[in-house]
């Protein structure tokens, strides 16, 4: 092997070492096999009166959205405020460019809607961020608003 193909076979070895070193950086920024799941919209100062009524509480919501084609399964992923609160999916699919709305108080889940169950307000109005991870933890999607904005919308 001459010293020109050597160095020829090494830059290709760098090259391609490089390019599988990048793939864990696209695993997490949510990016898998051409879709993303994102956090869409947040509606954390629900409408009307603050009064813990099941209509107020579910009228707090954060909206999850499949930007790309394919089906994903969502079970075991979570969606989580800066003080812990926690939702956890369970048998949940977004079909392809479909969104689900994850509503703080309590209902029947549907394709559209689902319930967190919780009897206090989780997104704070003054500032929060919704985190969503994946089944295996990883981190997919955060928004923030108002004085706590560590992200805006971070991949």
């Amino acid at each position: 092997m001459t010293r020109l193909t050597r160095l020829a076979a090494g830059s290709l070895a760098a090259t391609a070492l490089l390019g599988t070193a990048a793939l864990p950086a696209d695993a997490h920024t949510g990016m898998h096999h051409g879709w993303r799941v994102v956090i869409g919209e947040v509606q954390y100062n629900s409408p009307g009166s603050d009064d813990y009524s099941r209509r107020s509480l579910a009228a707090e919501w954060v909206t999850i959205t499949n930007t790309g084609r394919q089906r994903v399964d969502l079970s075991g992923w979570t969606l989580a405020d800066t003080a812990r609160h926690v939702y956890r999916f369970e048998d949940l699919t977004l079909r392809g460019y479909e969104s689900v709305r994850v509503r703080t108080g309590s209902g029947l889940d549907t394709e559209r809607d689902v319930y967190q169950g919780s009897r206090t307000y989780i997104w704070n109005n003054d500032g929060d961020t919704a985190i969503l991870r994946n089944d295996r933890g990883r981190f997919m999607d955060a928004k923030s608003w108002g004085r706590d904005r560590k992200y805006h919308h971070h991949r």
